[in-house]
């Protein structure tokens, strides 16, 4: 068996910044030196999927958190967070290691700001309802593909490699 057991959780526009709001991304593609830092370790990633996608598509306009917060929205994220911290206990009761959740810097919904967003609100409501304590990284707002990112990348390395057990 060459399976190594860690996997990493990410935000899915870290993957695939198509599905971010038009003026927003930030890469042309994936976050491709996130995704290759995680490659070369060997980690599993696991792709959350995008709420605000799948309540509003692809053409839709940015939205602020208050705007996204209604009924509608919150069981859409609700109904993934579920899903999301089912896979996380499904990955530890079978002997994985879960490295953590990445997220995205003061987005609506995938924040773990002072300001979490509305599915990480969820995620780590249902992560501690079930006692379950997993390092978070955001990906800071200034956070462009083409350009030097050092700092960050060194956070990111740490964060692969267990160094410490939140960042934000």
């Amino acid at each position: 068996m060459h399976r190594q057991g860690k996997v990493v959780f990410l935000s899915h526009c870290i993957l695939n910044q198509n599905s971010v709001v038009k003026p927003l991304a930030r890469a042309k593609g994936a976050y491709n030196k996130v995704a290759e830092e995680i490659i070369k370790r060997d980690i599993g990633i696991y792709q959350i999927m995008c709420p605000e996608n799948k309540y509003l598509g692809l053409n839709r306009l940015p939205q602020t958190k208050e705007e996204y917060d209604n009924k509608d929205y919150r069981n859409i994220c609700r109904d993934i967070a579920y899903e999301v911290v089912d896979d996380i206990e499904k990955y530890i009761n079978n002997s994985n290691k879960v490295l953590g959740i990445i997220g995205i810097s003061n987005s609506p919904t995938c924040s773990y700001n002072e300001n979490k967003g509305i599915l990480f609100e969820e995620i780590f409501y249902l992560l501690n309802e079930r006692s379950i304590s997993i390092p978070v990284l955001n990906i800071p707002t200034n956070y462009i593909e083409e350009k030097e990112n050092k700092e960050f990348i060194d956070k990111l390395i740490g964060f692969l490699n267990n160094k410490e057990t939140l960042y934000r």
